[in-house]
């Protein structure tokens, strides 16, 4: 196939996962709300933007489909989407997108206004506006993203600010999207020419060793180059791997920018400079043999994030004079066969003297690996009474599953394809973790947005030593991610008018605390759906959890209340009337395995002495009760459910537990509890 046919392929299957995606719903929102959310996705993958809150919005000369606000709550980008449903994709002319554009900026203009005061306050348009009126005196920069599944043929579109408010507008249509996808690139690269850019090449001092696998530089970067540089690619200049703490409220940050402000002839003594690597650099020749940096293609900031972001931020909000100021720079070259390797020990390593996440070095994490092996090799049971059997697919990476069906070649066995691997049953690492996060009782972390969550989890998971899945775990983790379907279906047949996201997410949670995990996973496994009962259930649940989310306290906005642990706290207390069928399809927890126990040390001391009496008070009942259902739920390690059943024979025999039993004992008892286990 040639180019051209490539792209419309691609175009066709894009827009099949969509309406697959939709249920196969007519047009409407819906598909609209999917395109944009995918198209997001690849924009993510690209490094381009951190994450997006779907929310489509349109009135007179108005149009927003999305919104996000960066973690310093500096930059506001807003999403227009224009889609088509054509094939071959249709071409986006000049003043479709000058249109769009415009609609775009209205939205902005009306938010700061105070828009939000005329729309429905359980809307979440109103909580979009409201949102961008609460930023309107510390955003400096609003970037503006078309997203179409068209062709836009002009490149490039002039912006003006909006007060002083920097506005650039930026068109991902689907060559751009194809263009990423199929040239196999982690990100979209980034080229500087200093001199074009910037009217300056940079002078470095070259370390190259020829035993070494990298080249090394050191430069000193004028400080309004640097600025110059994040405000035309702000946080994709920042390594994907490492977490950018860009807030001026920390500690670090608020002394970068006093120094800026009130010494900035000390910046170079007091900072520590940045560290960054690059794919490669032409260099210019000075006339004493000396050389310059004139290019560079894919700078990346590995450490330093947050002395960039303060230069810029500094200079917009304060208007800082920063001409004296200059930046030490080390710089490395990494050769692209090593890049995955060494890029992401430079983050590690460099970032070493501030707390970075592990989470934040999650690209080949083994937990990961052996999901997307699981989910090629486990077959789901049959639903139809047939031998028929299918997988569900995980997407570790962006883009696998359109990769493994275009390896199959030939029609029919891309037809074979999708019929073992049902697009509906596709799930990628950020749906992983909100099943994962919503049934370990976080709705208001997996409110917070698909990547700030996946980080969340990705911490708790390194925290709890589970990097090696089994097939039960798989098959549970399948058995979460029908439950939440489901559970989205449920909700929008309830036409609740917006919030479908957190509704779900807070629904099962709830039920997660309430039931102490014990839905049958095992059978929501095997039947491949929910029984009625649980459906049912679900809906019940859908209506209080809505009705007390979309009443915050104090007039706050829904989707920011819905990010508070305090939200949680409120409905995870609430008691909520269902039907009491549902109570004979949960998991019988009266379990009594014959477990050794651990005799631990003798001589406690009297803090031992207290959490032992403490032990003591909790029937020995309830200690077997717990070994059972950490077992049938796949909560807490192995050795603590033993540890559980162990100590609930020592109370049964009136022994006292050892000082050791007694303190994990305990911590066993708080992470049971906190999962709604009821004593």
């Amino acid at each position: 196939m040639n180019e051209q046919e490539l792209l419309n392929k691609f175009s066709d299957d894009l827009l099949q996962e969509i309406i697959t995606a939709s249920d196969g719903e007519e047009d409407g929102e819906f598909r609209l709300d999917q395109f944009t959310y995918i198209a997001a996705e690849y924009l993510i993958e690209a490094g381009e933007i951190d994450d997006i809150n779907v929310c489509y919005y349109k009135s007179r000369g108005m149009q927003m489909n999305g919104y996000s606000v960066s973690q310093d709550e500096d930059c506001i980008d807003l999403f227009v989407t224009v889609f088509n449903q054509q094939q071959p994709p249709l071409n986006v002319g000049k003043t479709q997108c000058d249109t769009a554009f415009k609609q775009a900026e209205n939205c902005l203009k009306k938010g700061f206004e105070g828009f939000h005061t005329s729309l429905e306050e359980a809307s979440e348009s109103y909580d979009v506006f409201q949102r961008i009126h609460e930023l309107r005196k510390q955003v400096s920069r609003c970037r503006i993203y078309l997203l179409t599944d068209g062709i836009v043929k002009k490149e490039s579109f002039e912006a003006e600010n909006i007060g002083d408010v920097t506005v650039s507008l930026n068109i991902w249509d689907i060559e751009r999207i194809y263009r990423f996808v199929s040239s196999g690139k982690k990100f979209e690269t980034i080229e500087i020419d200093f001199e074009e850019d910037f009217g300056e090449s940079i002078p470095c001092l070259s370390l190259m060793d020829p035993e070494s696998d990298y080249q090394g530089y050191l430069a000193v970067i004028p400080g309004t180059v640097l600025a110059g540089i994040y405000e035309r690619f702000g946080p994709r200049l920042l390594e994907r791997n490492v977490r950018s703490f860009l807030q001026a409220r920390g500690k670090v940050n608020k002394g970068i920018r006093k120094t800026i402000i009130e010494e900035p002839h000390r910046f170079f003594a007091y900072n520590n400079g940045i560290t960054a690597t690059a794919d490669n650099i032409e260099f210019k020749q000075g006339e004493n043999g000396s050389q310059a940096i004139k290019k560079i293609k894919n700078f990346q900031i590995v450490n330093g994030g947050q002395t960039t972001a303060s230069l810029f931020h500094t200079v917009k909000k304060d208007k800082a004079e920063i001409d004296g100021i200059y930046v030490q720079t080390k710089l490395s070259v990494i050769p692209e066969n090593h890049l995955e390797e060494i890029v992401p020990l430079i983050s590690r390593y460099a970032n070493s003297q501030n707390k970075v996440n592990e989470a934040d070095f999650y690209a080949n994490d083994p937990f990961h690996v052996k999901i997307e092996e699981l989910s090629r090799t486990v077959w789901a049971p049959s639903v139809d009474g047939t031998s028929r059997q299918t997988k569900w697919f995980y997407e570790r990476a962006r883009g696998q599953y359109l990769d493994a069906k275009a390896r199959e070649g030939t029609p029919a066995r891309k037809r074979q394809f999708e019929s073992m691997n049902p697009s509906r049953q596709k799930f990628t690492k950020t749906d992983l973790a909100k099943y994962e996060n919503t049934w370990m009782q976080f709705p208001h972390i997996v409110s917070l947005g698909a990547q700030k969550n996946f980080s969340d989890f990705s911490i708790r998971l390194r925290e709890k030593g589970r990097v090696d899945p089994n097939q039960p775990f798989y098959e549970h983790l399948i058995a979460k991610a029908i439950l939440f379907k489901k559970t989205e279906k449920i909700v929008s047949e309830q036409e609740y008018g917006g919030y479908r996201a957190n509704i779900v997410t807070y629904s099962l949670a709830w039920l997660s605390h309430h039931t102490s995990q014990r839905v049958d996973l095992d059978a929501i496994w095997k039947k491949q759906s929910l029984t009625p009962v649980l459906q049912e259930t679900i809906r019940s649940i859908s209506v209080y959890v809505q009705k007390i989310i979309t009443n915050p306290p104090s007039q706050k906005n829904v989707t920011e209340w819905c990010k508070k642990k305090e939200c949680w706290e409120k409905i995870k207390n609430e008691t909520f009337r269902i039907d009491r069928g549902f109570e004979r399809e949960l998991i019988d927890t009266s379990y009594s395995p014959t477990i050794k126990p651990d005799r631990g040390i003798e001589g406690p001391n009297e803090e031992e002495k207290k959490l032992i009496d403490a032990i003591g008070k909790i029937p020995a009942d309830k200690w077997k009760q717990i070994a059972k259902w950490a077992k049938e739920t796949g909560n807490l390690k192995p050795w603590q459910r033993g540890l559980a059943f162990s100590i609930g024979k020592l109370c049964s025999q009136s022994k006292p537990v050892s000082p050791k039993q007694a303190k994990q004992g305990i911590i066993l008892l708080e992470e049971a509890v906190r999962l709604g286990f009821q004593l």
